[in-house]
């Protein structure tokens, strides 16, 4: 039996999914994961460097090994901004390919925000119309619209939470109440620039993808994940705003032991957090379902969607 799989190597963690090829539907069988935390520690210019590298190569290697004991048949391994925007993108790709046989593609930030529409689309179906999507990863913000299977407009922008906590909030943990109001000042004015720019139709549904949500999601009342994916999630921009406050007085550790906040997300929760605010303020979005579905999923369906069986008996024609 034929198995996809769907290596996706991020600011944090290394992510393999296995899929059955037959199934049509991107339900994991196995999946796997490891944290080698590579936006860890890293200079405000985004540079890998060697021990980042090494836990990498070493993440990625035992992923490939996985693979092969999950009786993968094909794979689609990427890495995400933290490597695709990193000066020695190229150096680090290289090393990784010499190292583990596996040459990691850098999707462009356009490419994953129509992935992740396409995942978010699926998962809520027709009947949510025209659909708003928002996705923010660790290195970029992704923003998609549209009425049909793949968005209409899409744009990705350098607000990532792992970005801007690195950039902004570098100077303490708790960082300075100065720091926080220049990344909220950043936010407002880099994405307020752009949707300017930008014809935004108002949606039936507005839905996020991505754990940063999923966490604000549940620091904000929302179901625990341990409840499956089918319990509806959503996040108010009410019930999220008070949290910036909050979450900008603490610290990493204090932050960890919120509900929902797993500790290798709490130094950047907060800037999530901040973005996610100032995006749903300036689109006058007033809650966010949350799809537990994203971009490895939008991977797989797409891959999926064009191994559909033909008709035996029948097929499409020209017509006059």
């Amino acid at each position: 039996m034929s198995r996809l799989g769907v290596l996706d190597v991020g600011s944090n963690t290394v992510n393999l999914v296995v899929a059955e090829a037959a199934s049509g539907l991107p339900l994991p069988v196995h999946t796997w994961e490891r944290r080698p935390r590579l936006a860890h520690r890293l200079p405000a210019d985004g540079t890998i460097g060697p021990a980042a590298l090494d836990r990498m190569v070493a993440a990625v290697g035992e992923a490939v090994a996985e693979s092969h004991r999950a009786g993968v048949n094909r794979m689609f391994a990427y890495t995400t901004a933290v490597v695709r925007d990193a000066p020695n993108r190229d150096a680090v790709l290289a090393a990784v390919q010499e190292r583990t046989g596996v040459r990691l593609g850098t999707l462009t930030g356009i490419e994953d925000a129509r992935l992740t529409f396409l995942a978010a689309r699926r998962w809520l179906g027709w009947q949510a119309g025209p659909m708003l999507m928002v996705d923010i990863g660790g290195g970029c913000l992704e923003v998609a619209f549209g009425r049909d299977r793949l968005p209409e407009s899409a744009m990705s922008l350098p607000l990532g939470a792992g970005r801007l906590t690195r950039e902004f909030l570098a100077d303490g943990d708790p960082p300075s109440p100065r720091a926080v109001r220049r990344l909220r000042r950043h936010v407002r004015e880099q994405f307020a620039e752009v949707a300017a720019r930008t014809s935004w139709e108002a949606p039936r549904t507005s839905v996020a993808a991505s754990k940063t949500f999923q966490q604000l999601a549940r620091l904000a009342g929302a179901a625990p994940l341990r409840q499956g994916p089918f319990v509806p999630r959503e996040l108010r921009a009410t019930a999220l705003r008070p949290w910036i406050k909050r979450l900008a007085a603490m610290p990493s550790p204090k932050r960890s032991r919120l509900p929902g906040v797993s500790p290798h997300r709490a130094r950047q929760i907060l800037a999530g957090a901040i973005v996610a605010y100032e995006v749903m303020r300036r689109l006058s979005v007033e809650s966010l379902i949350i799809c537990p579905w994203g971009l490895r999923e939008g991977i797989l369906l797409r891959e999926l969607e064009a191994r559909q069986t033909p008709l035996v008996n029948a097929a499409w024609v020209p017509w006059n």
